[in-house]
């Protein structure tokens, strides 16, 4: 026997399918920043936040199980669950919980673009180096990651050409950390 598919009419039945799509969506974000906060070493609230992902997940999963034939509950859950994917990297770019390093490649060779991240507190190695067209400054940093745009600012209003890489790292071992210590 082949179950028939249907779209419900009735206002408790959309009710049901909003409430799957925002269950969804918000235990889906909540399993992105779960992922992302382990990956960084933060197990308490990993932990928290995967408990309570689990059982939001059970809930909005058994409401679409009880009746699959139900294409609006299942519409909502899938719909839920790619929302909530984009949802949580969108949450998690704006916590920038950790750490970056930065490469700051710039043709400026006079200290300039240094002692202006120097000036705001940041810790900076410059390196002399040789490019394709020539000598240049090779600025490394480390900063807390919701500095980076603020760097990536502050370089480009002093060389407009400057290149510049970001990776995410895990500190190891002390340093000094400077503004990226207290800026919000």
């Amino acid at each position: 026997m082949v179950a028939s598919l249907y779209f419900p009419t009735l206002p408790a039945a959309w009710l049901i399918a909003l409430g799957i799509f925002i269950i969804r969506v918000i235990s889906i974000a909540m399993d992105m920043l779960r992922f992302l906060l382990g990956l960084r070493g933060k197990t308490t609230i990993a932990w928290v936040l995967g408990f309570i992902e689990t059982v939001m997940f059970v809930y909005s999963m058994g409401w679409v199980l009880e009746d699959t034939s139900n294409v609006l509950n299942v519409f909502a859950y899938c719909a839920g669950f790619a929302t909530g994917n984009t949802l949580g990297m969108w949450l998690e770019r704006k916590l920038a919980i950790g750490f970056s390093h930065i490469t700051i490649i710039s043709k400026f060779t006079d200290m300039q673009l240094t002692k202006a991240l120097r000036a705001e507190d940041y810790a900076v190695t410059e390196i002399p180096a040789h490019g394709k067209d020539g000598d240049v400054s090779m600025l490394n940093m480390t900063v807390r990651r919701k500095d980076v745009k603020h760097i990536e600012a502050l370089a480009k209003s002093i060389d407009p050409e400057v290149f510049i890489t970001s990776e995410d790292i895990s500190p190891i071992s002390s340093g000094y950390w400077g503004a990226g210590t207290y800026r919000n």
